[in-house]
């Protein structure tokens, strides 16, 4: 190994990093008997989880690097989701999503 990167460092770092998630992953369950949230503000919680997995999926399946991506992939998605939603086996979903996207592009359709 070289000079140029040191290793006790980086293992400090590494494990301070493991040790941070671990503790901050463990503070969920430990407080959630003594913290308590207005009806309310879960409510909004739950509601702005669906609207972040919506504008995550709609990123992915929209955009490539920082442009539009093409309808074959917003089609293949919109197939994928629609499966999903009724409730179709997971590799049911992932193979119409991709067989869509592919015969697509293989048609012409960007």
């Amino acid at each position: 190994m070289s000079d140029s990167f040191p290793l006790l460092p980086a293992l400090l770092a590494m494990s301070a990093l493991a040790a941070g998630t671990f503790l901050l992953r463990l503070a969920g369950p430990a407080l959630r008997a003594k913290v308590a949230f207005p009806k309310q503000a879960e409510k909004l919680l739950e509601v702005s989880a669906v609207v972040l997995l919506a504008a995550l999926t709609a990123t992915a399946a929209l955009t490539q690097g920082e442009g539009f991506a093409g309808a074959a992939r917003a089609l293949g998605v919109l197939v994928g989701g629609v499966l999903a939603w009724r409730g179709a086996p997971f590799l049911a979903v992932v193979i119409a999503a991709a067989g869509t996207a592919a015969l697509l592009r293989l048609i012409g359709i960007p």
